[in-house]
């Protein structure tokens, strides 16, 4: 059992790995040796994430989850398989965590007199710029 929070919990069972032959450096050692891990996790399926963070993380996570609701994580940064399977999972865990946070709410401002009049001074000269430019009108 991974403990996420004091509320959620993720089952071994619910995480499919399987292992890749990485790209990048590594020598002949790439060719050989799958030591990429490719991390498969049904959060749709999971009982112990709530709706409202499910629908964060699948925010969160934009195209690594599945139309399916599947999150897809792929590590390879390191050479052996072992620690590119802590780090996708320690990258799993950190994205539900992310998650549960929920955003800040957004407190509406106004901008300030001075930024007001200086935008305002702004638009003015540069309306004095272009008309400066245009063809003299003749006056008879």
């Amino acid at each position: 059992m991974i403990y996420v929070t004091d509320d959620i919990r993720i089952d071994e069972k619910e995480i499919e790995e399987s292992f890749v032959t990485a790209s990048g450096p590594g020598g002949q050692n790439v060719n050989k040796v799958a030591s990429a891990v490719q991390l498969r996790f049904n959060v749709a399926a999971n009982w112990s994430i709530p709706w409202d963070v499910k629908m964060r993380l699948s925010r969160l996570a934009g195209r690594r989850m599945t139309t399916d609701g599947v999150l897809v994580i792929h590590a390879q940064r390191f050479r052996d398989q072992s620690r590119n399977r802590a780090d996708a999972l320690d990258r799993l865990v950190a994205l539900i965590r992310q998650a549960v946070e929920p955003p800040k709410p957004r407190i509406a401002t106004r901008p300030t007199k001075g930024s007001v009049r200086r935008r305002l001074e702004t638009k003015s000269h540069r309306s004095a710029v272009k008309r400066t430019r245009s063809s003299p009108v003749d006056e008879e």
